[in-house]
């Protein structure tokens, strides 16, 4: 029983232990020298390590070093920040996660995208989608990134046909094409709510539909005229996901609630640990 306290408090203990380090390593003008050659400190990768038990990997993943955000980049200092703390008060609260890096590079985008374009996000809402899980497992979630809490989540989203085989699969092919039907990577900026209209099983249905601009560049940036939205669907429910269009599709009552707090101003970010994307979205890293 003593044991499984104190696996309870390591989050908690994990955190500070982070927080103390970042604030020694600052007055450490070596250490700011090198930033860098960093990266946002990664205080709740531990998130995935806890959540399947393996400790070790845990502890050792707070003092794995960091990547930082670009060198020059406005605003690194304010982004860390907010990054750091959004991850302090969230991390522990959300379910085990595909990467290490879903959640620490979903709250990052999400504050570069709100110093650089704070006119854009009008809005605290951030939907937040895991497509490295498969669509059998509950994958989404809406944060409050001003009050930091969960609005809702985790919960099933669908997924692009293209971009797996079948419906219970992992989505491993991502595209920005036009008729690729598959599931586009990045951040996008919500826009205005409107009557959706979709057809499954050969019959038609309606829903809340949420306009999509994807601001990830060429991963994302036909989205809109793609016809790529977040919308209600019936082959979603509580317990499975079916496939769509490339929208990341949620439950008919869900959306009802949900979007309409995300639309004109809040922000979406699709994650999957893709390599390619990984690697080059202007918003990871992008400080």
């Amino acid at each position: 029983m003593a044991s499984r306290k104190y696996l309870n408090l390591l989050p908690t203990l994990l955190i500070a232990a982070t927080a103390v380090a970042y604030v020694g390593s600052n007055a450490n003008p070596a250490y700011s020298a090198s930033r860098s050659n960093g990266r946002v400190l990664r205080s709740a990768t531990t998130l995935a390590s806890m959540h399947t038990g393996n400790v070790s990997a845990a502890i050792g993943s707070v003092f794995s070093g960091r990547v930082s955000l670009k060198p020059g980049a406005h605003n690194n200092e304010e982004i860390e920040a907010s990054t750091r703390n959004a991850l302090g008060a969230l991390a522990s609260a959300v379910g085990p996660l595909s990467n290490s890096r879903a959640l620490p590079d979903a709250f990052e985008s999400y504050f570069a995208f709100k110093a650089a374009h704070p006119d854009k996000v009008r809005k605290p809402y951030l939907y937040f989608v895991d497509y490295g899980l498969p669509s059998t497992q509950p994958r989404g979630y809406v944060f409050d990134m001003d009050a930091l809490s969960i609005v809702d989540g985790p919960f099933m989203v669908a997924h692009g046909r293209g971009s797996a085989p079948n419906s219970a699969g992992v989505p491993k092919r991502f595209s920005n094409a036009f008729g690729a039907a598959t599931t586009s990577l990045g951040l996008y900026v919500a826009q205005e709510i409107y009557a959706f209209t979709g057809h499954a099983g050969g019959q038609a249905y309606h829903s809340v539909g949420l306009r999509l601009a994807g601001v990830s560049g060429d991963f994302n940036n036909n989205a809109r005229a793609r016809g790529v939205v977040a919308h209600g669907a019936p082959y979603v429910t509580s317990t499975r996901a079916g496939r769509s269009e490339g929208c990341p599709a949620m439950e008919p009552s869900r959306a009802k609630q949900l979007l309409p707090k995300l639309a004109n101003g809040g922000l979406v970010f699709l994650f999957a640990p893709d390599s390619n994307w990984m690697t080059h979205d202007p918003w990871i890293d992008a400080g």
